[in-house]
C-alpha cells in the first residue's frame, strides 16, 4: 500500500443526501450549469485532488420529480473542466452495455488526449429496465451476460486505445475505473480493473472485499499492486459534533419520501406499498444477493442491514438517506479525518470516492477543514508530483488481453 492516501470527489448534482438540492442557502438548479462543475473542480484541483468523478446513466431519471438529477452528458461536462484545470484527473461514467466500443474508444481517447491525460473511465453494466426500454429493449439483460459483455467492451477499448500511433495520450491510454460488489463484479474487477469503487460499510469487510481483489488479480497474471480500490463516502461535516449531528438531522427531514421509498424499492427490486413506516422490513421480501437483478452492490448493503439491524422501514428509509448504501460518516474534520485514517492504515481502502452531502457548502468544508487536517499527518499530498491520472494514482500500463468479439453485438 502506498503511504498515500488518494481522494476523488463525486460531482452528484446538490449533494448525495436526497434533500441536498433543499438545504438551506443551496442552489437547487445549480447541476444544470456547467459553471457548478467547474468550480468545484477548480477547487478540488487547488487541493491537490486526484480526480472529479462523474456518474451517469443513460435514461431520464423517473425520481426527477423528487430530486434534482445528473444532467449533462459526463465526457461534455469533462471536456469543459479539462479546459479550465490543469493537473485534476477526470473519470467520467459510460455505459458498457448501450454504447458501441469503436465509439467510447474514439471519443475517451481524444479526451485523453486533449486533457493531457487525465482522463479514466467509469465502465457500469446498465442496470434496469427503463434504461433497456430507452434501447428497444423488453427487459434488463441478465445480470452475468452484462458482465461478460462489460470485460468484452473495455478489453475491446483498450485495444484501440493501445493501437494508437497518433494523438497517443501522456498517460499511455485512460484508466480503467470499476465498481461491482457482485460475484461478477468482482471478477470484473479483478480481470480489468485499475480503480474499484465499493460500498463496504464495515472496515472488515472493506479489507476482505481488497484482499480478495488483489487475490482475483494475481490468479489472472496482474500485479495486485496496480489496483486502486476506493470505496464511497458520503460526509457530514460540522465545526462541532452537535453541529455536525443537527445538519444530518436537517438534511433527514429535507428528503423526500416518495423519492426515499423509490429509490428503495429499486434497490430491493419488490414493491413497499403497504408496509408500515413502523414495522420492520419483512425478512420474506430478501432474495439472495446472487439471485438479485438491478445492482447487486447495493441490493447486498441493504439486505445485510435489513438482516442485521432489523429496521423499521422508516429507520431503513433514513438511515439510507445520504448514501443510498454508501457509508455516511457525520462529525468534525477531526473525526472524518480519524475515519479515513483508520480505514487507510488498516488496508480497507487506499483512499476514497468522497459523496458531499451537499454540493458547494459540502465540499468546501471538506477541502478547508479535513484536507488540511489529512495533510498534517502525512496522509495526502500537498501538491501534485504528476501531470496525469495514472500518476496520481501510482499506476502503470497493464497489460492488453484479449476479448470476445461475440459479445459485442447486443447486451441480450
Amino acid at each position: 500500500m502506498s503511504d498515500r492516501l488518494h481522494l476523488n470527489v463525486n460531482i452528484l448534482n446538490a449533494g448525495v443526501f436526497g434533500g441536498s438540492w433543499r438545504f438551506p442557502g443551496t442552489d437547487p438548479i445549480a447541476s444544470y450549469g456547467i459553471e457548478h462543475y467547474t468550480a468545484i473542480a477548480r477547487k478540488a484541483e487547488a487541493a491537490s485532488l486526484d480526480a472529479v468523478f462523474l456518474a451517469d446513466s443513460p435514461v431520464l431519471d423517473p425520481h426527477i420529480r423528487h430530486r434534482t438529477g445528473n444532467n449533462l452528458e459526463p465526457s461534455t461536462v469533462l471536456a469543459r473542466i479539462a479546459a479550465q484545470t490543469d493537473r485534476i484527473g477526470l473519470i467520467g461514467t459510460l455505459s458498457s452495455s448501450y454504447n458501441d466500443p469503436d465509439e467510447i474508444a474514439r471519443r475517451l481517447g481524444d479526451l485523453d488526449y486533449v486533457s493531457g491525460g487525465r482522463f479514466g473511465w467509469n465502465v457500469v453494466t446498465t442496470a434496469g429496465g427503463v434504461a433497456a426500454a430507452n434501447f428497444g429493449r423488453e427487459g434488463e439483460p441478465d445480470h452475468a451476460l452484462r458482465y461478460r459483455r462489460a470485460e468484452a467492451v473495455v478489453n475491446s477499448v483498450v485495444a484501440h486505445w493501445n493501437a494508437r500511433t497518433e494523438l497517443v495520450s501522456p498517460q499511455g491510454r485512460p484508466v480503467v475505473v470499476q465498481a461491482g460488489g457482485s460475484s461478477d463484479g468482482r471478477r470484473l474487477a479483478s480481470r480489468v480493473g485499475e480503480v474499484i469503487f465499493s460500498v463496504d460499510q464495515d472496515v472488515d469487510d472493506a479489507r476482505a472485499f481488497r484482499s480478495g481483489l488483489r487475490a482475483g488479480a494475481a490468479s489472472v497474471g496482474r500485479d495486485p499492486g496496480e489496483l486502486v480500490v476506493l470505496p464511497g463516502l458520503s460526509t457530514v461535516i460540522g465545526g462541532t459534533e452537535a453541529e455536525a449531528a443537527a445538519r444530518r438531522d436537517l438534511l433527514d427531514e429535507l428528503l423526500p419520501g416518495p423519492y426515499a421509498r423509490a429509490r428503495l424499492e429499486g434497490q430491493l427490486g419488490c414493491s413497499l406499498d403497504g408496509l408500515d413506516d413502523d414495522a420492520p422490513i419483512p425478512l420474506d421480501l430478501l432474495r439472495h444477493p446472487d439471485e438479485a437483478g438491478g445492482s447487486q452492490s447495493f441490493y447486498r448493503i441493504v439486505r445485510d442491514i435489513i438482516v442485521a439491524e432489523k429496521p423499521t422501514l422508516r429507520q431503513l428509509l433514513t438511515k439510507l438517506s445520504g448514501g443510498g448504501g454508501h457509508r455516511i460518516v457525520v462529525g468534525t474534520p477531526e473525526q472524518i479525518a480519524d475515519d479515513i485514517e483508520l480505514w487507510f492504515r488498516a488496508g480497507a481502502a487506499d483512499g476514497f470516492n468522497v459523496m458531499p452531502d451537499v454540493l458547494p457548502s459540502g465540499f468546501d468544508a471538506f477541502v478547508d477543514h479535513v484536507v488540511p487536517e489529512l495533510q498534517r499527518r502525512g496522509l495526502f499530498r500537498t501538491d501534485y508530483d504528476s501531470t496525469t491520472l495514472r500518476g496520481h494514482l501510482g499506476l502503470g500500463l497493464p497489460p492488453v488481453r484479449a476479448y470476445d468479439s461475440d459479445l459485442l453485438v447486443s447486451a441480450q
